[in-house]
């Protein structure tokens, strides 16, 4: 076993970890290969914990064959830690806000998560 990279079959994966902020606002990273240089990935903005990217022909080379497997990139927003008393409270005017009328600062999954959970306690309560 590799100890950045988990192959299936000649796909590579790889988990990298993000920065909170380049999460929500968009950017780039660099991901190593298994060639030992760098590929550059777009992050969109709002992107999640678990969100996966694709890197066609980055992974390993099939058997006989000119072809190339993929590398899927998971990446894991990383929460701050030992934030300075500024990063505190710009946390917490962030938490505050209200968003803009039809617009959420949630996620689509947790705001499925919870339409799901109100229904259910809908149905015991009715």
């Amino acid at each position: 076993p590799h100890r950045m990279f988990r192959r299936d079959g000649a796909d590579l994966n790889i988990r990298v970890p993000i920065p909170m902020a380049t999460a929500a606002l968009g950017g780039s990273i660099e991901v190593p290969t298994v060639e030992g240089k760098r590929a550059k990935v777009t992050i969109p903005k709002g992107a999640q914990s678990g969100h996966q990217f694709r890197l066609r022909g980055k992974g390993m080379s099939v058997l006989r064959s000119q072809a190339r497997g993929d590398m899927y990139i998971d990446v894991i927003v990383e929460t701050p830690v030992n934030l300075s008393k500024r990063q505190e409270e710009l946390l917490r005017e962030f938490q505050g806000e209200k968003p803009a009328k039809g617009e959420s600062t949630t996620s689509p999954e947790s705001e499925g998560f919870f339409s799901r959970v109100k229904e259910l306690w809908e149905d015991l309560t009715d």
